[in-house]
């Protein structure tokens, strides 16, 4: 997928994540999620700018998004501390989970082209694809992205209609 592809598939994977934070804290935070998990979905295909790794490789599995969770979570955790040891645990996991979800919702989208994606390399060498379109059609990059846009205004408007 390219870029609005990637950005409608990070906001349909958050949606229910902002859904959840909408309720329990404010729109402005949900809010700030979505805007921050979609800044984030390109990540993975970094490996494009960084010499001697391969595209769709290492980049592209359940490693690397356990990696960039481990290192959001610590972030988050880091800046919870301030206030007591339950809010960096509570900072932390959401930090953990936004890293995460942000990379597996990009290994999502990958796998709907030919090309597909082996989330499990180099323990196992399995390809997943849906081989529904190729990651250059603009129909489908923009059909998701518009899917993620109304994915999570449902989920932020809904979220805050239960707080009240």
């Amino acid at each position: 997928m390219y870029r609005n592809g990637h950005v409608g598939a990070s906001l349909a994977v958050y949606a229910p994540f902002g859904f959840v934070l909408t309720a329990l804290t404010s729109l402005e935070l949900g809010a700030a999620g979505a805007v921050g998990i979609a800044s984030t979905a390109m990540v993975p295909d970094l490996d494009t700018r960084v010499p001697l790794v391969k595209h769709r490789g290492i980049t592209h599995t359940v490693w690397f998004a356990l990696l960039v969770g481990a290192v959001f979570g610590v972030v988050g955790a880091g800046l919870g501390l301030g206030s007591g040891v339950a809010a960096a645990l509570l900072f932390g996991g959401a930090g953990f989970l936004f890293g995460a979800v942000t990379i597996v919702s990009h290994l999502l989208a990958d796998a709907l082209t030919p090309m597909g994606i082996r989330p499990y390399a180099p323990v196992r060498d399995t390809e997943y694809t849906l081989d529904l379109f190729t990651a250059a059609n603009p129909v489908a990059n923009y059909a998701l992205l518009g899917l993620g846009g109304v994915a999570v205004t449902v989920a932020l408007v809904a979220g805050t209609a239960v707080a009240l």
